[in-house]
C-alpha cells in the first residue's frame, strides 16, 4: 500500500474542503452576524493543513488500488468530520465541546440528522447555513464529488465508487466512465436541489429557509434551521413540497437518468425496488393514519397531514418532524424507528439497509418455502421482468443482513454499558445505524443529554450505516493488510 499517495490524496481533499468555509462566510457577511473571522481562520487552518501535508508527496501519483480505495473511503469520513468540527468548536455561541463538535459533523456528514444543538432560531444564519451545507455535500456522498476531479489529479476513481455507492449491486455505472458517472449523479443532485428549494419559497418559505431546507431535504438529512423542524412553519403546502422531494431522494438516482433520457414518468413505476417502497410508504401512512385517529380522535385532516409526513420522513430516514411522534400512542413510536431499518432505495441518498435488500430477502424466503414443497425444483430470484439475479448477489443479501443486525446488537449492549436506559439504547442505536436523526425516550428532543461515550459510540454507528459497514469493517480484517 502506498502511504505516500493516500497522504497526498488526504491533503488534496483537505484543501479542497475548506473552500467549504467560503459559503457561510459570505452568508456571515451579508447578514453581519459577526462570525466572519470564525470562518476565515477555520478556512485558512485546513488549508494550511492540507498544504503542509501535500508538498512532501506532491509527485506521488500512483494509480489507486482497490485497497486504498477502501482506505481513504472510510478514513476521509472521520478526516472531514473532524475538518467539520472546527467550526462547531470556535464558535461561543454554540459552546461545544470536542465531542459534541465532531459529533455534530460527522451527524451532519452522514446525513444522520441527529443533533447536539438547540436554540436553532437564535443562532447566527452562517451557523444554520453551515450545518445545511454539510449535509448536502454528504447526501451523495462526498467522495462521489472526488471521483469526478480525480483523473485530473492523476488518481482513478472506480475504486473509491465502488467502496461509496450503496446497495448490492455495486459494479453497475450509468455511464462507461466513471468520473462521467459521477459528474451526471451530482448534475442531477444540484438539479434536485434547486427545483426543491424554489418549491419551497413557492410554498411560502423565506429564500433562506427555502434554500437551507432544500439542503437537507435531497440529502435526506433531517437538519433545519428551526428547532420545530418543518412543523414550525404549520403549511400543507411547505410539507407536501417536503414529502415530493423526499420520495424523489429516496429512489435510485439511476431511475432519474432514465426519467431524462426517455422522457417517461413510467419508469418510476416500472422499477420493481421503488415500486415495493412506495408500497410500503403507503401502508405505513395508512397504518398511522388510522391508529392516530382512533386514538387522539383528532380532525381526519390533521391526523392525515402528521401521518403523511411523519411516515415518509422516517421511512427515508430523513428525520424532519411536524410533530413529536415519540409521544404517539400504542406502537406507533416503535413502528417509526422500525421502518427506518427500510430505508429508502439503492443509489439513493437515504439511510437503512435499502429496499431492495429487504425485497431480495422476502424473495429468498418465498424461494426457500417452495423448495421445501418441490426439494427437486430449480427457483430462481427475479426483480420485476429481469433477468434471473445472480446467487453471488443473494448470498451477499444474507450476508449484509445477518452483519447488520450483530452491529446493531453490539452497538445496543455497548451503549447499555454507558448507562442509557432500555428505550433511549434501542432508539438511538436504529437511529444511528440507520442514519435517521430521531429517537425515543432520553433523546426524544436533542441527543446533547447523552453521555461522551455513547456518543462516540454513536458516531462509530454513523459512519458502519452511511458506508454500509462492510466499507469500514474490512479495514479490521487481517486478511486485508496481507501484502
Amino acid at each position: 500500500m502506498n502511504y505516500g499517495n493516500l497522504v497526498r490524496i488526504f491533503a488534496i481533499l483537505l484543501m479542497t474542503f475548506s473552500l467549504t468555509n467560503v459559503p457561510p462566510l459570505l452568508v456571515s457577511i451579508w447578514y453581519s452576524d459577526g462570525q466572519s473571522m470564525v470562518w476565515v481562520l477555520s478556512m485558512l487552518g485546513i488549508l494550511a493543513l492540507g498544504f503542509v501535508l501535500w508538498l512532501p508527496t506532491m509527485r506521488m501519483q500512483d494509480e489507486l488500488s482497490t485497497k486504498e480505495g477502501f482506505v481513504i473511503t472510510s478514513l476521509f469520513w472521520l478526516v472531514l468530520a473532524a475538518a467539520g468540527a472546527v467550526p462547531f468548536y470556535n464558535i461561543p455561541e454554540l459552546d461545544l465541546s470536542i465531542t459534541d463538535s465532531f459529533f455534530e459533523s460527522l451527524s451532519g456528514l452522514t446525513t444522520t440528522g441527529a443533533t447536539v444543538i438547540s436554540g436553532l432560531d437564535s443562532l447566527p444564519q452562517s451557523i444554520l447555513w453551515y450545518r445545511q451545507q454539510l449535509q448536502w455535500l454528504g447526501g451523495l456522498g462526498i467522495v462521489i464529488l472526488a471521483v469526478a476531479i480525480l483523473p485530473m489529479l492523476g488518481v482513478g476513481g472506480m475504486q473509491l465508487y465502488r467502496t461509496e455507492i450503496p446497495g448490492p449491486m455495486k459494479d453497475e455505472k450509468l455511464t462507461p466512465r466513471i468520473a462521467t458517472t459521477a459528474k451526471l449523479l451530482w448534475l442531477i443532485y444540484v438539479a434536485f436541489t434547486l427545483l426543491c428549494a424554489l418549491a419551497y419559497r413557492l410554498a411560502g418559505m423565506p429564500w433562506f429557509d427555502a434554500i437551507t431546507h432544500s439542503f437537507s431535504t435531497v440529502a435526506i438529512g433531517g437538519f433545519s434551521t428551526k428547532d420545530a423542524s418543518i412543523g414550525h412553519y404549520d403549511s400543507f403546502a411547505v410539507e407536501m413540497v417536503g414529502v415530493v422531494f423526499m420520495l424523489l431522494a429516496a429512489a435510485n438516482f439511476a431511475l432519474h437518468f432514465s426519467l431524462f433520457r426517455k422522457r417517461s414518468l413510467k419508469q418510476y413505476w416500472r422499477d420493481p425496488e421503488y415500486r415495493f417502497f412506495l408500497g410500503s410508504v403507503a401502508v405505513m401512512v395508512l397504518f398511522t393514519f388510522v391508529a392516530l385517529l382512533f386514538n387522539q380522535h383528532s380532525d381526519w385532516f390533521t391526523t392525515w397531514r402528521h401521518a403523511l409526513f411523519t411516515s415518509v420522513s422516517v421511512h427515508t430516514t430523513a428525520g424532519f418532524g411536524v410533530t413529536d411522534f415519540s409521544g404517539w400512542p400504542t406502537v406507533l413510536p416503535y413502528l417509526m424507528i422500525m421502518a427506518a431499518f427500510f430505508g429508502g432505495c439503492a443509489g439513493s441518498t437515504a439511510g437503512g439497509i435499502k429496499v431492495i435488500r429487504v425485497v431480495l430477502l422476502l424473495k429468498q424466503g418465498s424461494r426457500e418455502i417452495k423448495r421445501l414443497i418441490h426439494p427437486n425444483g430449480v427457483f430462481s430470484i427475479r426483480l420485476g421482468s429481469e433477468k434471473a439475479v445472480p446467487e453471488g448477489v443473494t448470498s451477499a443479501v444474507w450476508g449484509f443482513f445477518a452483519v447488520y443486525v450483530l452491529v446493531f446488537a453490539a452497538m445496543f449492549f455497548a451503549l447499555l454499558a454507558t448507562g442509557l436506559d432500555f428505550e433511549t439504547t434501542w432508539s438511538v442505536s436504529a437511529s444511528a445505524l440507520n442514519n435517521l436523526g430521531p429517537a425515543l425516550g432520553e433523546a426524544s428532543s436533542n441527543w446533547a443529554s447523552l453521555n461522551d461515550p455513547a456518543k462516540w459510540i454513536l458516531c462509530v454507528g454513523m459512519l458502519l450505516g452511511r458506508l454500509e459497514i462492510f466499507t469500514v469493517l474490512i479495514l479490521f480484517s487481517p486478511y486485508f493488510w496481507r501484502q
